[in-house]
């Protein structure tokens, strides 16, 4: 179903090379392409909380918009990190926790889904929000005390990544013993 909440997703998904294109742009440190990137990251990340507002508050949830919408925030969030960590900018270990955490919760949510969807914590949206500044201020050329900032905004970043990938294991291990006994 062709609605505004699902053109912003597909618009998100097809920013995400753009993006990289910039990212990578005059070698990856080239301070204007860098902000031109982080422009480009920031319009799509606030397309991801515009088209959930729409969809939810205007009736514009489908099931394209379901699936598109989080493939486009991996899409988004997983191009930024391996470009980050290509680019020397970010430790790949840092990358690599942060999309296994993704990825096994994605995986989780699949196994689970005939038991309903695991519905966004408050912590998961809270996650996202800090990871999107901490790799928006990692994409800006930064120094200094600015570049100091950064890192710690990826560093709660990756505090929330652990607690709330525990959280979505605690608790989807809670409902699958509470439930009734599998046939």
């Amino acid at each position: 179903m062709v609605n505004l909440a699902n053109a912003l997703t597909v618009m998100r998904l097809g920013l995400v090379p753009v993006f990289l294109l910039a990212l990578f742009a005059e070698d990856g440190h080239d301070p204007r392409t860098r902000i031109a990137a982080f422009v480009i990251f920031a319009l799509a990340i606030i397309t991801d909380r515009l088209d959930g507002t729409l969809a939810r508050n205007y009736g514009m949830v489908t099931e394209f918009g379901t699936l598109a919408d989080p493939i486009a925030d991996k899409a988004l969030i997983g191009a930024a990190l391996i470009g980050l960590s290509m680019l020397g900018d970010l430790w790949w270990w840092v990358t690599v926790l942060i999309l296994a955490r993704e990825i096994g919760i994605t995986v989780l949510r699949f196994a689970v889904l005939h038991r309903g969807v695991i519905p966004a914590s408050r912590g998961g949206k809270l996650k996202t929000l800090v990871q999107a500044v901490g790799i928006g201020l990692l994409i800006l050329p930064l120094s200094g005390p600015w570049l100091v900032t950064a890192w710690t905004v990826m560093a709660v970043a990756l505090i929330l990544t652990v607690l709330t990938g525990i959280d979505y294991v605690v608790s989807a291990v809670t409902d699958l013993r509470g439930g009734p006994a599998a046939s």
